[in-house]
């Protein structure tokens, strides 16, 4: 299984982080999410599921940050088009980023759930994704956490596939 995504030199295009256009913002955090598309999954892929994370933000922050995780994408959903996040321009089920953690907690459900685009403070790092084929819809809720897909994953994985994409401070 192979996942590409649109980079110019491996960076994520502007409008999908940091330097993010004001209509793809929503309280200062971009929520344009990049296109990706999945080849070569497994034939009795039954679904997908994604998570975006920064590694690279762990100096900063003292862990890594999650910045989005979906699952419960139908396996005949092999193109997720920009902004898919925002629009629901295909079915999935959407958990909480680090925004919704108790160390910043954020409100706003548009920031602490879905997408939320690269903001490196300190230096550009990389984000990786990952997506999981699976064998089964996942039993989660609306606004789950990492966690909690991580754990019902477990025996339903079939194939992976990560990259890193890297955005500029």
């Amino acid at each position: 299984m192979e996942i590409h995504v649109p980079t110019t030199d491996g960076y994520l295009a502007d409008r999908f982080g940091k330097y993010a256009e004001p209509t793809d913002l929503h309280a200062a955090h971009p929520k344009r999410s990049f296109p990706l598309t999945i080849t070569d999954a497994p034939a009795d892929t039954q679904g997908f599921a994604l998570q975006l994370i920064d590694y690279d933000a762990v100096p900063v922050s003292g862990f890594p940050w999650i910045h989005w995780v979906a699952a419960n994408l139908p396996a005949t959903v092999t193109t997720v088009p920009e902004d898919a996040s925002r629009t629901d321009a295909v079915p999935m089920l959407q958990g909480r980023n680090s925004n919704a953690g108790s160390l910043i907690h954020h409100p706003d459900p548009q920031v602490a759930t879905g997408y939320v685009g690269p903001q490196p403070p300190n230096a550009d790092h990389a984000y990786t994704l990952t997506v999981f084929a699976l064998d089964a819809p996942l039993p989660l809720a609306p606004g789950f956490w990492l966690s909690e897909m991580r754990h019902a994953m477990a025996g339903h994985i079939l194939a992976t596939a990560s990259v890193d994409l890297w955005s500029r401070a």
